[in-house]
């Protein structure tokens, strides 16, 4: 096997318009902003996009890797501009040295900032300057990208995550490396097309385990193989204000026709479908009935306004305000309030102490003012675990300082950084037992079926108000057509 040379960079963000602030310098480093061979060492092992290179690494002796800035945060508010430009000025200056037989990037589709509607096409643009046309160039992407087509012709090869949750973002990776290694063993290199279709869709019906995208998922694995390389799908980031919102696909092969044949083939299969990802969710008072009135077990009650994973800010009161007027006797848990500034107030007091709070509305009353509440503090803990269900498996977490309080028969949780509530991870690290839990209420959406579809006797969700809210027509877009948001 002979010797390979290839650089590797990376940039995971998905950015909401709508969330107030900006995604800064510090929301990277809190999770990652790293590189050289410490970025690999910390994923290996794990079922992420860089623990799927560091195996594609071990079998191949001969190949020497040169790790430059990984990045990634939790979605939230634009990219700071600066921050974008310092990563990539790093990448840029790293890919100068040359000699480089192929580049990997590990991307999420989604990357807006201050100013730039459309960072992963102005980021893919600057690295093919950098390393001209004959240096193969391949990428892996989350299928919530508001991609422009323009980008598959930036690229020689790459591939989609296609489970939603998304538990095979190493299994896209390696796709992608496949197609790397096929052009450096000498095989032709592939030609891209991406086709996209003029809509804005939600994603609550684009999971894997069934439904409209499932179906069109099918189709794209019953076109791959002989000259099809990679055929994946994008269902587009509804709160992302890009000019290139939208679905579509993406398709890599040998043939140029056949790649835009394909690609346009399986656009039209999900805009055919439309209709059907379509949602319309109760109240937060009526979700909650039903919940109290499901079957044993336990049950969960999300709320995707302000789901972290999309961008939300994991502040909102709207949902907590109901359950805590509800007056419940049943055990229950809110997972999660994102508010360093309790969680010192609660260290301060100490377990077992009783103190007035306001829940919520911290970051902004645009969307309900603070839940006041007497609360006792239950547990204090450092925030640090490992992921153990099947997303991002084996990668570790830290949520910085947290607090778990209790308020009547509702236990809820505070974090002093905003990562997602999705594995069982978070809640054993509360001291939380599930199974003698009977209403989990979580700031999520799809994400959190993952580890938990199985553990629940039902999964609700309701409509609140948040950065990730259900009326899109409402929200000020500015790329964006209106047309996009109706049939």
């Amino acid at each position: 096997m002979s010797a390979k040379r290839i650089a590797v960079a990376r940039l995971w963000f998905e950015g909401n318009s709508f969330t107030p602030g900006v995604t800064g310098l510090d929301a990277f480093q809190s999770r990652e902003w790293n590189a050289g061979p410490d970025a690999l060492a910390r994923y290996r092992g794990t079922a992420t996009e860089l623990g799927a290179l560091a195996s594609f690494l071990e079998v191949r002796p001969g190949w020497q890797a040169t790790i430059l800035r990984c990045a990634s945060a939790q979605p939230g508010g634009p990219m700071g501009d600066a921050v974008f430009a310092a990563w990539l000025d790093e990448v840029v200056e790293g890919l100068r040295a040359g000699g480089w037989d192929g580049v990997y990037l590990s991307l999420h589709g989604a990357c807006i900032t201050e100013s730039d509607p459309a960072a992963d096409l102005t980021l893919l643009r600057a690295i093919r300057g950098v390393i001209g046309p004959d240096v193969p160039l391949v990428a892996s992407f989350d299928p919530h990208g508001n991609l422009s087509p323009e980008v598959a012709s930036l690229l020689d090869g790459g591939s989609i995550y296609r489970t939603y949750p998304h538990v095979d973002m190493d299994a896209a990776a390696r796709r992608a490396l496949a197609q790397l290694e096929r052009m450096l063993d000498g095989a032709p290199r592939g030609h891209g097309a991406m086709a996209k279709r003029p809509m804005v869709l939600h994603s609550f019906h684009m999971r894997d385990a069934g439904g409209p995208m499932a179906e069109v998922w099918q189709e794209a694995r019953e076109r791959e193989g002989g000259a099809v390389l990679d055929a994946s799908l994008l269902g587009g980031f509804a709160w992302g204000d890009s000019p290139h919102a939208g679905p579509g696909a993406m398709v890599f092969s040998t043939s140029p026709a056949l790649a835009a044949a394909t690609a346009g083939h399986l656009a039209d299969a999900i805009a055919a479908r439309r209709a059907r990802f379509d949602v319309a969710l109760p109240t937060p008072d009526a979700a909650l009935a039903a919940a109290l009135a499901a079957p044993d077990g336990l049950v969960a009650l999300l709320d995707p306004a302000d789901n972290p994973l999309s961008g939300g800010i994991c502040d909102t009161p709207g949902l907590l305000r109901v359950v805590l007027a509800a007056g419940l006797t049943v055990p229950t848990v809110f997972a999660f309030l994102h508010d360093a500034a309790l969680v010192a107030r609660a260290g301060g007091a100490g377990v077992g102490a009783t103190i007035d709070v306001a829940l919520g509305g911290q970051v902004t009353a645009a969307f309900g003012p603070p839940v006041p509440a007497v609360a006792v503090v239950e547990r204090l803990t450092d925030g640090r675990f490992t992921n153990t269900g099947p997303m991002e498996r084996g990668a570790p977490v830290d949520l910085g300082p947290t607090a778990l309080l209790r308020v009547g028969a509702v236990r809820i949780v505070v974090a002093s950084r905003k990562e997602a509530a999705i594995d069982p991870g978070f809640f054993a690290l509360h001291g939380i037992d599930l199974d003698a839990t009977r209403l989990l209420v979580n700031k999520g959406k799809n994400h959190f079926r993952a580890a938990f579809a199985d553990r629940c006797s039902a999964i609700l969700e309701c409509d609140t108000p948040g950065p990730a809210a259900l009326d899109l027509a409402a929200l000020p877009f500015r790329h964006v057509p209106r047309g996009y948001f109706t049939r």
